[in-house]
C-alpha cells in the first residue's frame, strides 16, 4: 500500500503564522493586520494557510481593495496560540523587542 505524500496539517502555527496571529490578540474583534511591522503586506500564503487551518476567518470584503483579505482571529486561532507557549506578555514583548533591535541594526547598516 502506498503512503500518502500529503504532509499532516499543523496543529500549531509556524513562526510567521504565529507572529501574524498574535497581533490580533489585543485588537478589537481580533482584527489581523494587512501589513507587518515593517509596512510590508503580510504574505498571502501566510494568510491563506491560517484561513485553511481555521485560525483566522475572513471578516468583511473591502469594496475599495477587493484583493485585500480583511481577517480576524478565531477561537481556534487563540487556542493554537495558547498551544505554542508564546502568548504570554513577556514573550510577545521579547519578540517585539527583537524586531525593534533588528530594525535598529538595519538602519545602522544603511547609515554606514
Amino acid at each position: 500500500m502506498a503512503k500518502s505524500r500529503r504532509s499532516p496539517s499543523r496543529s500549531t502555527p509556524s513562526d510567521a503564522q504565529g507572529a501574524w496571529l498574535r497581533r490580533g490578540l489585543d485588537q478589537p474583534g481580533g482584527k489581523l493586520p494587512l501589513f507587518d511591522e515593517r509596512g510590508q503586506r503580510v504574505k498571502k500564503a501566510t494568510v491563506e494557510a491560517c484561513l485553511k487551518a481555521g485560525w483566522a476567518e475572513r471578516w468583511f470584503d473591502n469594496p475599495l481593495k477587493p484583493d485585500w483579505l480583511v481577517c480576524r482571529l478565531t477561537e481556534g486561532g487563540r487556542a493554537a496560540l495558547e498551544g505554542d507557549g508564546r502568548t504570554d506578555a513577556a514573550s510577545t514583548g521579547d519578540a517585539a523587542e527583537e524586531m525593534d533591535e533588528s530594525r535598529h541594526d538595519a538602519r545602522q547598516g544603511a547609515l554606514i
